[in-house]
């Protein structure tokens, strides 16, 4: 027999004092949300105010400081049990908490008796509770004890020594969710709570404690017949009287079949299955994203003991990093094909995870593939994300790149944190193998890198910081559970002997120097071979900041939307782009939050094109990052309420699957076009160079008939008389032909002959949505429809358009149809660079 009684009901929380003072609430038997956390469980009550708006942040420490517990009854189940085992059959033999996600330093007590204890936040918990629940008659209570993960931190800090990281707060001391402890870009909201599903399973005989399908493919490259291999490799756990009993064990996928026998004792088996002919998973993009349900079943005498299931897919992946004249690539190749990654970096997307649930997941996920990605980097300052985000990518087609969870610290290889941490990735491993999405797992975040250059030697004096992880454990472990997929050590990383970890000739590099130190156009001076980290800040949609900020009015420095910049100097560096670009000191909060925006936007697009003008010498670019936790100025494409940021846009065309870009090229210009496609891509391109004012016209063009082969890029120089220009402030460079036009500008924002944004409009309803027709009669640079400031449902569907004198261009706002014409036509809402610098005469 096997039954499962969920446990997600009748919780309370109580707050218990402990060494670091009184609570700075008194929480006595709250009614309690599980999954959940003490922050929302506070929120939801009204005992803190929202820890997303203004500073509330700063008040809420105490939170982490403290000790909670959090009880429930346990009659209901322990009479449901008493009475049938929970299935209608005789008793269990044996009952289980299991606790999927415990945050984090929790003793677990059933009736009283402790069962069990948890120190990681990253595992999942089973805790033998049979003899508890018989020894608490009717009413036995369950109750989960949370001490604070503070005090636990620092008490390892004290007695392991301290160890170097990018911020003043323990997080490498304990195995929870790093960014809980701030980000340049999160809170710091330091939580405690169950926060994934609890359950009791009533079971006897044996359970399939774990099954972990090893997928490969023969023939995927086109070697040969395609044949399909699943190695089910399965670990049974018995019961006392289930030790004496042969387990048979069956599974099942794409009409294939196998069946083992485990005898008496033995707890482990394997089964092996072939299918002629599967059709093969890909990435979006590359081809269909079929899943196949693998089922597996145990019986013993004479009945079903357990199931699993779970989709996977048949395909193969491995990075190609083979040395060559230029360095050392690096290539993620899928049944045999080389990915151009159009990436994007993940970090959870809610300060509390336990609010994400399978429907935010696909909305994220789909957002992203609307943007054109195909791979997600799991960040490893954030969490093993749940089934329900690998299984969305798996159908979806995007590609999943897996920190292990390390970041922008030294670790200590001290115990207990050392026990945990294997023990962590073998879960982690297991968990996460089945899915097809998976591609790489990755030992760390910046850490290689940390070492190097963040003068952290001085400081650990030969004292381990982690390498024992990157270097040994975790390629271990990977090898051992899940050989069908590269590790590598960490990202950056360059693969050989006394390699700096970012050098951009070797392996994977981050760019950081561009957004920390240069302008956004020097991302032109940089030539890797694959770039995992990038990006630019700005801030979020207005309708998310004014939401989250109640300053009023709003300014660029007001308390609230200073304190929703987490970044080093981050306003700083957005003033140095807006002074640099836009001759811009010292913007109004209109002025500033639009330009800062077409910034963040420009620079995503200028970066993404150049780099992917480098193919094959660069394979993929990973964009920091896609998603928030919060309402944040931040590099996001997507703010913290699920809003689309100019940069969204921006990266869409860059990640389109046929793009032209223009490119430098020694002292002159050349068109670069890429062509991720299957087919060959033949078109006549258009370069023209034009005046920018309304009377501009074309002052010289050239014709280039091209044909780009699949998969292939073409570089075609434009000639000179094309690429000089006789007045580079009042003239700009086109390519048409190509898809999205592709633009530029010789000289900058600051030194260009902008006329006043003249133009025709008007708008229709259409459904619930508002069509929004602008007609340019001067050349109009990054137009955009910001229709969240009147309603924060409204959104365009593009977004910034640049317009030629007497070309048009129809927004359509999903869900405007109620929205003031008027309004919609007027700044703040309808925005051009030509708004802040056209002359004024």
């Amino acid at each position: 027999m096997t039954a499962w009684f969920d446990l997600h009901d009748g919780w309370t929380l109580t707050c218990v004092p402990a060494g670091g003072g009184a609570p700075a609430a008194t929480v006595d038997a709250l009614p309690a949300t599980v999954p959940g956390c003490v922050h929302t469980d506070l929120l939801d009550h009204g005992v803190i105010d929202d820890p997303h708006t203004d500073d509330n942040e700063t008040r809420l420490g105490w939170i982490g400081r403290t000790d909670w517990r959090y009880t429930r009854s346990l009659a209901r189940e322990a009479a449901a049990l008493g009475r049938s085992g929970g299935d209608g059959g005789g008793p269990a033999e044996r009952v289980d908490l299991v606790c999927e996600g415990l945050d984090t330093v929790a003793t677990v007590r059933v009736a009283g008796h402790e069962v069990g204890r948890s120190e990681n936040m990253h595992r999942p918990h089973r805790f033998d509770v049979t003899e508890a629940l018989a020894a608490g008659g009717g009413e036995p209570e369950l109750a989960v004890e949370f001490a604070s993960p503070y005090r636990y931190a620092e008490a390892n800090r004290e007695r392991m020594g301290a160890l170097p990281a990018a911020y003043d707060e323990p997080y490498q001391y304990i195995r929870k969710m790093a960014c809980n402890f701030g980000w340049d870009w999160g809170p710091t909201l330091v939580t405690s709570g169950i926060w994934r599903p609890i359950r009791l399973h009533a079971w006897s005989t044996a359970r399939l404690a774990a099954v972990r399908p090893l997928v490969s493919v023969a023939g995927a490259d086109g070697g040969g017949p395609v044949r399909g291999r699943v190695r089910v490799h399965v670990d049974l756990e018995r019961t006392a009287a289930g030790r004496r009993s042969a387990v048979q064990l069956t599974a099942r996928v794409a009409g294939a079949a196998a069946t083992v026998t485990a005898a008496p004792g033995e707890d482990t088996a394997v089964l092996e299955l072939e299918v002629a002919d599967p059709d093969l998973w890909w990435p979006r993009g590359h081809g269909d994203q079929p899943l196949y349900e693998l089922a597996v079943e145990a019986r013993a005498d004479g009945r079903v003991c357990d199931t699993w299931r779970r989709r996977v897919g048949f395909r193969t992946v491995a990075v190609a990093d083979e040395p060559d004249d230029r360095g050392t690539g690096f290539a993620i190749a899928v049944n045999g094909r080389r990915i151009l990654v159009r990436g994007a970096n993940w970090i959870p997307d809610d300060t509390f995870p336990s609010r994400v649930d399978g429907a935010r997941y696909r909305e994220r996920i789909e957002q992203a593939c609307a943007a054109g990605v195909n791979l997600l980097r799991v960040w490893g300052g954030g969490i093993y994300e749940s089934d329900d985000f690998y299984q969305a990518c798996s159908e979806l087609g995007v590609l999943v790149w897996q920190d292990f969870l390390f970041a922008c610290a030294a670790y200590p290889e001290d115990e207990p944190i050392a026990a945990e941490v294997a023990a962590e990735a073998r879960d982690a491993v297991v968990r996460l193998s089945p899915h097809a999405s998976l591609a790489v797992w990755c030992g760390n975040n910046e850490n290689l890198w940390g070492h190097e250059d963040w003068d952290w030697k001085p400081v650990l004096d030969g004292r381990p910081w982690g390498a024992g992880y990157y270097l040994d454990v975790l390629p271990r472990v990977v090898a051992e559970l899940d050989p069908t997929r590269p590790y590598l050590p960490g990202s950056p990383y360059s693969p050989g002997e006394g390699r700096h970890p970012n050098d951009p000739a070797h392996g994977v590099m981050h760019v950081w120097d561009v957004w920390n130190q240069l302008d956004h156009t020097r991302y032109r001076d940089h030539r890797p071979r694959f770039v995992a980290e990038f990006g630019y800040q700005a801030p979020p949609n207005h309708a998310t900041l004014r939401a989250a900020v109640s300053d009023d009015p709003l300014t660029p420095a007001s308390p609230g939307v200073a304190h929703h910049q987490k970044a080093e100097d981050g306003d700083a560096k957005l003033t140095r782009g807006l002074v640099e670009h836009f001759g811009v000191r010292d913007p109004d909060y209109d002025d500033w939050h639009y330009l800062t925006r077409v910034l963040q936007a420009r620079a995503l697009e200028l970066g993404i094109g150049h780099f992917r003008s480098l193919w094959p010498h660069c394979t993929g670019t990973v964009v920091w990052q896609l998603n928030d936790c919060w309402p944040v100025t931040s590099w996001a494409l997507v703010d913290g309420a699920g809003r689309r940021k100019p940069a969204w846009y921006a990266v869409r065309g860059a990640y389109a699957d046929r793009v032209a870009t223009v490119q430098p090229a020694g002292e002159g210009l050349c068109v670069v076009l890429g062509n991720d496609t299957d087919e060959e891509w033949t078109a006549e391109v258009t370069v023209a160079r034009r005046g920018i004012g309304a009377e501009g016209g074309v002052l010289a063009s050239s014709a280039h008939p091209v044909r780009v082969a699949p998969r292939g890029s073409l570089r075609v120089p434009v000639p000179d008389h094309v690429a000089v220009p006789g007045r580079a402030e009042g003239e700009v460079l086109t390519v048409d032909g190509a898809g999205e036009r592709a633009w530029w500008f010789f000289a900058r924002d600051r030194d260009l002959d902008y006329e006043k944004p003249e133009f025709d409009a008007r708008t229709r309803v259409d459904g619930g949505d508002l069509r929004v027709w602008i007609r340019a009669r001067a050349l109009l640079r990054d137009l955009v429809v910001e229709t969240d400031r009147l309603d924060p449902s409204a959104a365009a569907d593009s977004a910034p358009v640049t317009l030629l004198p007497g070309e048009e261009h129809t927004f359509v706002i999903t869900g405007g149809a109620r929205l003031d014409p008027d309004a919609v036509l007027t700044a703040p809402v309808l925005r051009c660079v030509n708004d802040v610098l056209a002359a004024s005469g």
